[in-house]
């Protein structure tokens, strides 16, 4: 994304920017750490283990924060030079494909009695920290996720956009506008896994299933249509303006698919008849 492509006015900005907060939370590799850490401290029984979606994005956005804070002091007429911004569009074409493909392959590799669990790629390197049993170690694992080249140069397109609108306190609130959205649902993925976890039954297996199918089919999709606009002029120009409209579109199919697991999941559980034993 560049600057051309956000939307000129300011109001339109800090929706489109709330809504690539959301639809940065639904990334493959945020929903498969936060899985793993909020199974981690529900099996010690840490009463946090409900809220680390929430520790996790909190961590994420002061980094977010952080960035926007220095480049909005730097200066507000840097441009991102033309072979990096290719290049990163590619960067982030190929993880979304691998993300898309390893989520997809997990689930139909999933024996049946299993439950699927999101997979990433970026969790892999974390180590011990993959097991945080602190509030604080859950922030700090989020804080490094955004050490990443799509957030670092997200945050500095925000920050250097909000500047023409006023300045450094522009460049905050975009940042903070940001973090809020991705909290909102890192937080509820976190909330919902943490009783997901409660239950191994019919219905955490059929839900698991059509999330992880949902994940991996908008991971694919999006990695495609970015594909396509740098590869077709004409697809890019008839998408410009429209970041709004997909943002919301992809927010609203992955929220669909969890809405869509559980009433499938319900479903497929036979109703209890109520008879008691004699």
């Amino acid at each position: 994304m560049d600057a051309s492509a956000l939307p000129a006015d300011w109001t339109s900005l800090v929706a489109l920017v709330f809504l690539l907060g959301m639809k940065h939370g639904f990334d493959a590799d945020h929903l498969a750490t936060i899985d793993g850490l909020t199974r981690v401290n529900s099996r010690a029984s840490r009463g946090f283990a409900r809220w680390c979606g929430a520790l996790f994005s909190l961590g994420h956005g002061a980094v977010v924060l952080l960035i926007a804070l220095l480049v909005g002091s730097a200066t507000s007429r840097w441009e991102t030079p033309a072979w990096l911004e290719t290049s990163g569009v590619w960067i982030s074409i190929a993880f979304l494909t691998a993300l898309g493909l390893v989520n997809v392959h997990a689930v139909l590799s999933a024996a049946p009695e299993e439950v699927v669990r999101p997979v990433g790629i970026k969790g892999r390197f974390l180590g011990n920290l993959g097991r945080a049993g602190s509030p604080g170690l859950v922030a700090l694992v989020g804080a490094l996720f955004a050490l990443s080249f799509d957030t670092v140069s997200q945050a500095a397109l925000f920050a250097l956009t909000a500047t023409q609108f006023g300045g450094l306190g522009h460049a905050l609130m975009l940042g903070l506008v940001f973090t809020v959205g991705m909290l909102v649902t890192d937080g509820i993925n976190g909330f919902w896994i943490s009783r997901l976890i409660l239950r191994s039954d019919e219905i955490a297996r059929v839900a698991s299933r059509v999330i992880g199918l949902a994940v991996g089919a908008v991971s694919l999709l999006i990695a495609a249509f970015s594909a396509a606009k740098m590869l077709f002029p004409r697809l890019d120009a008839w998408s410009e303006g429209k970041e709004l409209a997909f943002g919301a579109a992809v927010i609203l199919v992955v929220f669909g698919s969890f809405l869509a697991g559980r009433a499938l999941a319900r479903g497929a559980v036979p109703p209890a008849t109520g008879d008691r034993p004699a």
